[in-house]
C-alpha cells in the first residue's frame, strides 16, 4: 500500500525543492547565490537517490529520472554561474528600511522593476548610475533581463523529476492512483518546508529582501499540509493504525506520534505567518526558527506515515 525506501524519498526531496525553487525564483527577487545553493543541495540528493537505488533496488524508471535531475540541476546552475555578471544584482538595489523617503517608490511583490530583474549578476550596475539620495541603481531593465538567467530552467529537473515519482508511486502498489498521489503530494510537501527554512536563512545575506518571498513559500506550506494529511488518512491509512487494524510494532504509538506532527505542523504554519506580520528584522529569524520546526515535524508527517503503512 505504500513504501518507505531512501530513493524514493531523496527523489521526492529534491524534485519538490526544486519546484518551489523556481515558484521564488520567478519573481527575480533574489541573488544567484540562493539558486547555487539550492540547485547544488538538492542535484546532491537526486545524485544519491540513484546511487542508493542502483545499489540496493534499482528501479530504472525511478532511478535514471533521479539521475537526471541531478544532471538537470547541475546543468543549470553552470549556465546561473556563467551568467553571473550579466543583469542586476538586487542586492545592489537594496533601499534600507531607515532611509526610506517619500520619493521612494516601495518594491511590489511580483512587479517589474530594476531591483527585481535578475537571478543572478553582480557587476551591472555602477557606482554613478546610483541616486545619492535612495540608493536606488538607475539600471536599463529591460537589457538586463534580456541577459539575465531565465527562471524558467528551473523547471527542467522537476519535470524530469516528475517521472520518476509517478513510477515509483506505481510500484509502490494499488491502488495506483492513491500510492501516486501520496508520492507527488508528499514530494511538494517537504520540497517546499525545506525551501521556506533556507529561504529564511538567505535574509541574512540579502537583508534588504521583501519578506513576499517567504510569506508565498510558508502558505504554500499551509496549502499543502491539508491534501498530504487527507490523502494519508485515506483507508489504508493512518487511521487503520489507531484502530489497531495495522500493527506499527509500537502498540499505536506512531499514529498518535504522526496526529501530534499534523497539529504541530498547521500550528507553527500559523505562528510563523504571525511573525512575519511584524515589523521588526529579527521577526525574520523567529520565522525561520520556527520552520526549523517545521521541517522536523512536516518530514514526520510523511515518514512516520510511510513507517507505519510499510
Amino acid at each position: 500500500m505504500i513504501q518507505l525506501d531512501a530513493p524514493s524519498v531523496l527523489l521526492q526531496w529534491s524534485t519538490g525543492g526544486l519546484l518551489f525553487l523556481w515558484v521564488t525564483t520567478r519573481h527575480r527577487l533574489l541573488g544567484a547565490g540562493y539558486g547555487w545553493l539550492l540547485r547544488s543541495s538538492y542535484a546532491i540528493l537526486a545524485a544519491m537517490a540513484f546511487a542508493i537505488g542502483l545499489k540496493f533496488d534499482f528501479l530504472p524508471g525511478r532511478d535514471l529520472p533521479a539521475l537526471g535531475v541531478a544532471v538537470a540541476a547541475t546543468a543549470v546552475t553552470v549556465e546561473s554561474f556563467r551568467l553571473r555578471h550579466t543583469g542586476v544584482d538586487p542586492t545592489a538595489a537594496v533601499v534600507p528600511l531607515e532611509a526610506a523617503a517619500a520619493e521612494i517608490t516601495p518594491i511590489k511583490f511580483g512587479a517589474v522593476s530594476a531591483s527585481a530583474r535578475s537571478e543572478a549578476g553582480r557587476g551591472a550596475v555602477s557606482g554613478s548610475a546610483r541616486s545619492r539620495a535612495t540608493g536606488v541603481a538607475v539600471v536599463d531593465a529591460d537589457k538586463a533581463q534580456a541577459k539575465a538567467f531565465d527562471p524558467r530552467l528551473d523547471l527542467i529537473a522537476p519535470a524530469i523529476g516528475l517521472v520518476g515519482l509517478i513510477v515509483a508511486g506505481i510500484n509502490a502498489g494499488d491502488p495506483a492512483w492513491l500510492s501516486v498521489s501520496r508520492m507527488l503530494v508528499g514530494a511538494a510537501f517537504l520540497g517546499v518546508v525545506t525551501d521556506s527554512m533556507l529561504l529564511g536563512h538567505w535574509y541574512l545575506v540579502q537583508p534588504g529582501l521583501s519578506r513576499e518571498p517567504l510569506v508565498e513559500l510558508v502558505r504554500w506550506v499551509g496549502g499543502l499540509w491539508l491534501p498530504e494529511v487527507a490523502l494519508l488518512l485515506v483507508p489504508v491509512g493512518m487511521v487503520s493504525v489507531w484502530t489497531g487494524t495495522i500493527d506499527d510494532g509500537y502498540a499505536g504509538m506512531l499514529g498518535w506520534f504522526w496526529a501530534a506532527c499534523v497539529v504541530t505542523t498547521i500550528g507553527l504554519v500559523f505562528v510563523t505567518l504571525a511573525a512575519l506580520r511584524e515589523r521588526q528584522y529579527a521577526a525574520v529569524m523567529a520565522a525561520t526558527g520556527l520552520l526549523y520546526l517545521a521541517i522536523l515535524t512536516g518530514f514526520g508527517i510523511d515518514l512516520v506515515a510511510r513507517a507505519s503503512l510499510a
